[in-house]
């Protein structure tokens, strides 16, 4: 448990360097796509956009004598496809010399799985950016509701998906564990603020 920890905050750590370097503009709440590929320019990783869906595949890294590449399926949404560039960032910064590393359902609860895991979800929205943000709300320890991350993720325009900003709060103590359990995000967001602009023009 405790290497797990040092690991993973080691992993948050590293999330915010490349947040804090100049060139890469990451400011705020929102990367985008966009954002990522700036970085993926800078660090000479290749986007390899795979047009099929990919079962129980996520996302995959290579480091081998083509060059260094992160595989991405094209089917994506934005949000999915943003954390996933994400994730496959981690591994070029922490585990290179892996050479080849298949992001799967079946080694999703390994060390270095969750640690890209922790390390997106910082990326894209930091915990400290999260909490200050919340704190603005009005939203005391224990306090966080679904609502609250619907108006949150509406605000910021955040790409960290409703699993991750529900994930964030509880570990944080702003929001009591299984308070998420159950939600749909989407409706509630549509009860909420209504059908979509681009549900809408459909």
């Amino acid at each position: 448990m405790g290497r797990r920890w040092e690991y993973y905050e080691e992993m948050k750590a590293l999330a915010r360097d490349v947040r804090a370097t100049p060139s890469y503009r990451l400011a705020g709440p929102r990367v985008s796509r966009s954002d990522l590929r700036r970085v993926y320019k800078d660090q000479g990783i290749k986007i390899d956009l795979w047009p099929y869906k990919l079962r129980g595949l996520r996302g995959a890294y290579f480091n081998d004598e083509n060059g260094v590449s992160v595989m991405v399926s094209k089917t994506l949404p934005e949000d999915p496809r943003v954390f996933t560039m994400a994730h496959e960032l981690k591994h070029h910064l922490a585990d290179a010399d892996r050479g080849e590393i298949l992001c799967t359902s079946s080694n999703q609860n390994e060390m270095i799985e969750i640690g890209a895991e922790v390390f997106a979800a910082e990326l894209l929205f930091p915990d400290a950016l999260f909490a200050e943000a919340l704190a603005e709300m009005g939203v005391l320890p224990g306090s966080c509701i679904p609502e609250t991350l619907v108006h949150l993720k509406t605000r910021t325009r955040t790409t960290l998906s409703y699993a991750g900003l529900a994930k964030k709060a509880e570990f944080l103590g702003l929001a009591c564990q299984g308070t998420f359990n159950g939600v749909k995000w989407r409706m509630l967001e549509r009860k909420l603020y209504g059908e979509p602009i681009y549900a809408k023009s459909r």
